[in-house]
């Protein structure tokens, strides 16, 4: 006896939730289990005997990260360089994804091939070379260090190339003739209709450069311009760990990643679908 293609179809769409349901309760437990146990005291977290989320009953994590370890400061200075490298590497990305995906000249083709070649070479590789030059241009202890040598992102001009390469030449030729430079066009043209590239890979330059450790751990030493990554570390005390002010800070680090998301999320996926289908 065959069955009903439809019910076929309502059973797998089923199974289907179930199993969506089931990955996000096991990918969003462990963050609610942190924040829980921020409001939770060190002896009620590692206590052997409790349940399976700590009792929340203070504000005392969320209080002693600023007191002790200065908190905000880090989170601030997390902010300040998150967000210019992200804001730089968008133009930079689009100004050059606009020069290759619409210019024609002499090695265009040799030139992105370069670029993309730069999306394979690990980045340890390179760590050293880029260390020892911002030893000799006296860079330690700057936020030069950690802005300047990401100024250009090969996947930044990589997406941008293949979102621009979908806008219409005719589009461009009809604003050229109308008077327009090629500095108007990509400003006043290209960058509007590239707002969902500008999205995607707004988030994930922002969450790079957020969560981004072992950069600034090499190149910051002054603890006033270290950034939060780094900083979280000294929650790990020689004689043992302060859970509760670790989960408190990582809480709270979290929660530029999640403003971002929300307020790109749509164009976000637009974004990469744009980029992934040509």
């Amino acid at each position: 006896m065959m069955k009903n293609p439809k019910t076929a179809r309502t059973i797998g769409s089923v199974i289907l939730t179930v199993l969506l349901f089931v990955v996000a309760l096991i990918t969003i437990v462990p963050f609610l289990w942190m924040f829980i146990s921020s409001f939770a005291p060190n002896s009620e977290i590692v206590k052997i005997n409790g349940g399976l989320f700590p009792t929340p009953s203070t504000l005392d994590n969320y209080v002693s990260i600023q007191e002790n370890f200065n908190f905000l400061r880090l989170f601030g200075n997390s902010v300040f360089v998150a967000t210019v490298k992200t804001v730089i590497i968008i133009y930079t990305s689009a100004l050059l994804g606009f020069v290759f995906a619409k210019m024609r000249f002499f090695g265009r083709d040799f030139l992105f091939a370069i670029v993309m070649s730069t999306m394979m070479i690990p980045w340890a590789v390179t760590i050293i070379p880029q260390y020892e030059m911002m030893v000799s241009f006296g860079w330690l202890d700057s936020y030069k260090a950690l802005i300047i040598p990401g100024l250009v992102s090969g996947f930044g001009i990589f997406l941008f190339r293949q979102s621009i390469s979908g806008i219409s030449d005719e589009l461009i030729e009809a604003a050229r003739l109308d008077g327009a430079s090629d500095t108007r066009i990509f400003h006043s043209l290209i960058l509007p209709l590239s707002h969902n590239t500008i999205a995607a890979l707004a988030i994930f330059t922002f969450l790079w450069n957020w969560e981004d450790y072992l950069w600034p751990f090499l190149m910051i030493t002054d603890e006033s311009k270290q950034l939060l990554a780094v900083g979280l570390k000294a929650f790990n005390g020689q004689y043992g760990t302060d859970y509760g002010g670790l989960f408190a800070a990582t809480s709270l680090a979290i929660v530029p990643v999640i403003i971002v998301y929300m307020v790109f999320q749509k164009q976000f996926i637009a974004g990469i679908a744009t980029g992934s289908s040509k």
